[in-house]
């Protein structure tokens, strides 16, 4: 038997599996970084537009792979979306998990947390080689 918090959770998965939030490519980005789960082969690509006080002025992610690490991209990119790369450092995989939603096995806790990593090494990613946070 689902349980109604389990069933707004799906919905909520498959929402942003389905119409994703700024998915495709950032029209200016300044940095970016793509991973793939060796694992299972989800790749997860994230492009950033930093403004000179390190607050996220545009973010999109691409990739391909299950409907898990795609909605994970898609929840991550619409709460991250306007914080500063100080937020984003004390930004923790707990917090992802938390903010994905329903409790996942420890194979599929990987799915969900690719876009969280490959945030954290995009940052640090910039696109002309000149780190400046």
């Amino acid at each position: 038997m689902v349980s109604e918090q389990d069933e707004i959770y799906q919905e909520r998965i498959l929402d942003h599996y389905e119409d994703p939030y700024h998915r495709g490519g950032c029209a200016d980005p300044t940095h970016r970084h793509q991973e793939k789960n060796p694992l299972c082969g989800d790749v997860i690509q994230i492009e950033l537009q930093l403004d000179d006080e390190g607050r996220i002025r545009d973010i999109y992610f691409d990739g391909e792979g299950c409907r898990i690490s795609q909605a994970a991209a898609s929840i991550l990119a619409e709460y991250i979306d306007g914080k500063t790369v100080e937020e984003i450092k004390e930004f923790s995989p707990h917090d992802m998990l938390d903010l994905f939603g329903p409790k996942l096995s420890v194979l599929r806790q990987k799915c969900c947390l690719l876009s969280w990593k490959v945030l954290k090494s995009a940052v640090h990613s910039p696109i002309n080689g000149e780190e400046s946070m």
